[in-house]
């Protein structure tokens, strides 16, 4: 079991686990604007490579986004699913490489979640997690029912809500907990009643109601957009639903519970440095909303390159359309100019709503 941490180690790992490929990628998005990993879907094309991408029906603000990400990848020989609308919203994030080994992940493949928010994944080559990543990957492909068979790995709304609240349920010691909101009636009894037993509860987050022995922080100097829960310092459960109600029974979210003691060691001296940290350095309270930071938008600037999808479908577009029209090249470049600012009104709108919702 391998540990991803967010920035630190940054979008490598997920391209040199696409790189290595020699069979099969699956690969499941919720939001998606990063052209180094679509570029690397498109090369194992080329290699031989079975690329299959299941992609969600909506999400908050940036569905043209995925339909067009969804066009350019049938393009050049992905084979494109969209999920089904049964759900309020599948926020899964995983990839399985060759079938054989499997990324759970709490963040999106974008520049937003990668570069600038705390967040964790985990990869790993045993066998049963990622026979039953698989089984769930083809469910959501086809549109047909799922039905778990291993604890370990949690999926809401099929076994999360139950599995979670035992998890939390154990605890002796302490529960160190990131969370951008927890507001389940049910997970906030079993964390009062965790405390009231003298169980240690940090959270790092928010939570929609103040219990005495919980004591709660916000993230200071980064985007919070992980959901991880460490328990007594030996397990650790790290996936992409917090502990409300919507995301534990009516949306498709995805979270393994780890054992490996390097792995979870990891977890804790992160969240101990992320608590450490002054809340006075973004000046936030921990009931404050969550705002969009200056880092953030300094990273949207950046993102939106001329090689970036967003501007270079939108060019690609209205050079076809120009080159029918006749235009003159003054006409073609103002053109161009308003179909980019377009693509960017559409990206910075998409990324608001990512920051607000913490998605």
């Amino acid at each position: 079991m391998t540990l991803l941490i967010q920035p630190d180690d940054g979008i490598t790992p997920l391209l040199s686990g696409i790189r290595n490929a020699k069979k099969s990628i699956e690969i499941a998005i919720f939001r998606f604007d990063r052209a180094d990993i679509e570029a690397g879907l498109k090369a194992a094309v080329t290699r031989g490579v079975s690329v299959s991408a299941l992609i969600a029906y909506t999400n908050r603000g940036g569905e043209i986004n995925l339909r067009k990400l969804e066009m350019r990848l049938l393009e050049v020989g992905v084979a494109v699913s969209r999920t089904a609308s049964d759900l309020v919203r599948y926020h899964d994030k995983l990839m399985i490489i060759d079938r054989r080994l499997l990324y759970v992940l709490s963040f999106n493949f974008t520049h937003l979640d990668i570069d600038h928010s705390r967040g964790f994944g985990l990869v790993t080559s045993k066998v049963k997690f990622v026979r039953e990543a698989v089984k769930l990957f083809e469910a959501d492909s086809t549109r047909q029912p799922y039905t778990p068979a291993l604890d370990g790995f949690i999926v809401s709304p099929a076994n999360a809500r139950s599995l979670l609240a035992a998890f939390i349920g154990k605890a002796r010691t302490q529960l160190l907990i990131y969370d951008p909101l927890i507001a389940d009636p049910e997970m906030l009894r079993v964390l009062k009643d965790r405390a009231k037993a003298g169980v240690e509860v940090k959270v790092i987050g928010r939570v929609s109601k103040r219990y005495p022995g919980l004591d709660i922080r916000p993230l200071a100097g980064l985007r919070l957009h992980t959901r991880t829960i460490i328990r007594d310092r030996r397990q650790a459960f790290v996936g992409s639903q917090s502990l409300r109600k919507a995301e534990l029974d009516s949306r498709r979210e995805v979270g393994m519970i780890v054992h490996e003691a390097k792995a979870v060691s990891g977890l804790v001296r992160t969240f101990e440095a992320d608590w450490e940290r002054k809340a006075a350095e973004e000046g936030q309270r921990p009931e404050s909303k969550p705002k969009v930071s200056r880092k953030a938008m300094k990273a949207l600037f950046k993102e939106l390159s001329p090689l970036n999808p967003v501007v270079e479908e939108a060019v690609k577009q209205v050079a076809s359309d120009t080159e029918s029209a006749g235009l003159s090249l003054k006409e073609m470049k103002e053109t161009v100019k308003e179909a980019v600012q377009e693509a960017v009104r559409e990206r910075v709108k998409e990324m608001v709503n990512e920051s607000l919702e913490g998605s």
